[in-house]
């Protein structure tokens, strides 16, 4: 059989349209070596489109093309019926139905899926990042987070940690404990991007004595005493003023408020990028 060329034309890589031509051709045994694929991604000018064509026309190529911007898209129709190349459209008629049903315009941005894919992406590797060090237990992420959380035990350190890598941000959180230095690398990082989580003696005594009796054990251990909760609360006062950075009080705060307060004071500075 004669060989079957088709052409992908895309205003971004072209992998969306070669996935689905791809897709197509395995349904068909005959094909085999039969079938050549030339993929020309980046068509975005008009200049662009002639190319395409001149190409299709010598070949005798068959045109799949991924375009969103309406006027090269309406150019590259115009120039392929005018040559009578086949040819197949697979985001217009879709994009041209869900105008008309949703009453609002396409934002007509290529590579709108491999920005969707980037954010995932992102998302993913903070989420990573946050168990990786979670509890501070390897100092080394300290230079590589974007936010760093400080605080005693039960000041939700961790949960604000998975929620806020939801949001794309790498959160490294580290526990104050009297007994314990913290790391080194803590006092030479920007203290612009160290939050200090505050948090009321009696509700932290309520917090730790209910805790202890989820782990079945006596609530009146050391750990929900109000002389070891004030020990590790003055501890925490003094670590805090020498990295001097933002404090919040997370006494009274869900997760997602106090969440949300982080990420306006980091945000807030000039120097942070997401």
């Amino acid at each position: 059989m004669d060989e079957i060329r088709l052409i992908i034309a895309s205003d971004s890589v072209g992998e969306t349209a070669e996935l689905v031509t791809k897709a197509c051709t395995s349904q068909f045994n005959q094909l085999g070596k039969a079938l050549e694929i030339i993929r020309l991604p980046y068509i975005e000018t008009d200049e662009n489109v002639d190319e395409v064509i001149a190409v299709a026309k010598e070949q005798q190529s068959i045109v799949i093309y991924t375009l969103v911007k309406p006027k090269i898209r309406k150019y590259m129709k115009e120039q392929l019926d005018l040559y009578n190349l086949d040819h197949v459209d697979i985001m217009g008629p879709l994009m041209t139905i869900l105008t008309e049903q949703l009453n609002e315009s396409p934002l007509n941005e290529p590579g709108m899926v491999h920005k969707l894919d980037e954010d995932y992406f992102k998302k993913i590797e903070a989420i990573e990042f946050a168990v990786k060090y979670d509890d501070g237990r390897d100092p080394r992420g300290l230079p590589k987070a974007d936010i760093v959380l400080l605080g005693v035990s039960r000041t939700s350190k961790t949960p604000l940690s998975q929620y806020l890598a939801h949001k794309r941000f790498k959160v490294m959180n580290v526990p104050l404990v009297p007994e314990v230095d913290p790391p080194e690398t803590l006092f030479e990082i920007d203290p612009a991007k160290c939050i200090a989580l505050k948090i009321d003696p009696n509700k932290l005594n309520a917090i730790r004595k209910e805790r202890l009796v989820q782990l079945g054990l006596n609530d009146d251990a050391s750990y929900a005493q109000d002389q070891r909760i004030l020990a590790e609360l003055e501890y925490f006062e003094t670590i805090v003023s020498r990295i001097g950075c933002p404090v919040i009080d997370v006494s009274n705060k869900a997760i997602e408020e106090t969440a949300n307060e982080i990420i306006k004071i980091v945000t807030a500075n000039k120097s942070f990028k997401l």
